[in-house]
């Protein structure tokens, strides 16, 4: 298999094998008007199966939304064909319209228009909960 290189673009790596199709969906990389490779199951030493997603344009890429997903993802930015910048990611302290609230008395559920955030509780086990109602996010 060969995937062509890029000149200038985004290469989203490190992704823990089976994630690349919900981050192709939360960053709507659907709508974008240019290449978008994702590559499943890539063998790797460190991880023993990752995802990649190469998307062959230049863009900014929510950050916040790839650290609630996997927090050792890497962003690599391509100028020229060459390697710029690495972004190492965390975990947000907030996310915003990433995930909903479950919570069916939640005020998000009857005010449709109010974005659904939620805060980072406790970071050692990737805790979210609802700033509204304190309601857990549900994780995998």
């Amino acid at each position: 298999m060969h995937i062509d290189s890029i000149k200038n673009g985004v290469v989203i790596d490190h992704i823990k094998s089976g994630k690349s199709m919900e981050i192709y969906h939360h960053l709507e990389l659907d709508k974008l008007d240019c290449t978008v490779a994702i590559i499943k199951n890539v063998h790797s030493k460190k991880m023993g199966y990752k995802d990649i997603i190469k998307i062959d344009s230049e863009m900014e890429v929510d950050l916040d939304v790839l650290g609630y997903i996997d927090p050792d993802i890497t962003v690599n930015i391509i100028k020229n064909e060459v390697l710029c910048e690495k972004k190492k990611l965390t975990l947000p302290n907030q996310i915003k319209d990433v995930i909903k609230c479950k919570n069916p008395r939640c005020i998000t559920t009857t005010e449709q228009d109010l974005p659904h955030i939620f805060k980072l509780t406790d970071a050692a086990t990737k805790t979210y909960r609802c700033i509204y109602c304190e309601t857990k996010a549900k994780t995998e």
